[in-house]
């Protein structure tokens, strides 16, 4: 179970939250600049709040300033807006990047993940020569490769068309229903929200307005 319990003062409000996450879909729903992202990124690490404590599963991230894990010690698997692929690296090299164990039995399971993203295709090719919803596939791949405690996706689906959206949100309900971890997902778009969400936390200038 995640439990976040934070307070952070940015520019035109302050921050203040508190949730936890069992092994569902948790959607972060409100509009622009309710503070969604940045929930995200302090569970992440790459943002310290002020004060407060996160934990995942009885491990610390965050206890007060005196006691922050770094963002490699933490696990998490982070999909951003944009992808993030290194554009560099065939879809193959991606993939495999973060993968912390290369034995056989993790091997499998990582070819079963791209089988079920329908990406085998893909492996050879980099990251300019596919689409939008490919990219999208295959930085899914990417972030559950490293094995992570916890997914965080920070409205995946927003560039794509609308049936490669539908079909990707389907692949994330299906991918959940595999990996059984907590899945936190921000969106603005109330229909996608209803759709993937166990759960979905209402939020508004940084504050938890409603549940669903």
């Amino acid at each position: 179970m995640l439990e976040v319990s934070i307070e952070k003062r940015l520019s035109h409000y302050d921050l203040k939250v508190d949730f936890t996450v069992d092994d569902e879909i948790l959607v972060l729903f409100g509009p622009s600049g309710s503070g969604k992202t940045t929930i995200l990124n302090t569970i992440a690490g790459l943002m310290q709040p002020d004060e407060g404590s996160i934990k995942l599963g009885g491990k610390s991230f965050f206890q007060g300033k005196k006691e922050s894990l770094a963002v490699q010690a933490r696990n998490v698997g982070v999909l951003f807006q944009d992808y993030a692929l290194f554009p560099h690296m065939t879809i193959g090299q991606n993939i495999r990047y973060g993968m912390k164990r290369k034995d056989e039995e993790h091997t499998f399971v990582v070819d079963q993940l791209m089988q079920v993203l329908g990406i085998q295709h893909l492996l050879a090719k980099y990251p300019h020569q596919i689409s939008g919803g490919e990219k999208q596939r295959a930085a899914l791949a990417r972030a559950l490769a490293t094995e992570p405690s916890i997914l965080l996706l920070d409205e995946p689906l927003s560039a794509l068309d609308k049936q490669t959206r539908i079909e990707c949100q389907d692949e994330l309900i299906r991918l959940h229903d595999m990996w059984k971890i907590p899945f936190i997902i921000v969106t603005h778009d109330l229909e996608e929200a209803e759709k993937l969400g166990d759960r979905i936390l209402f939020l508004d200038r940084g504050n938890i307005i409603d549940e669903k």
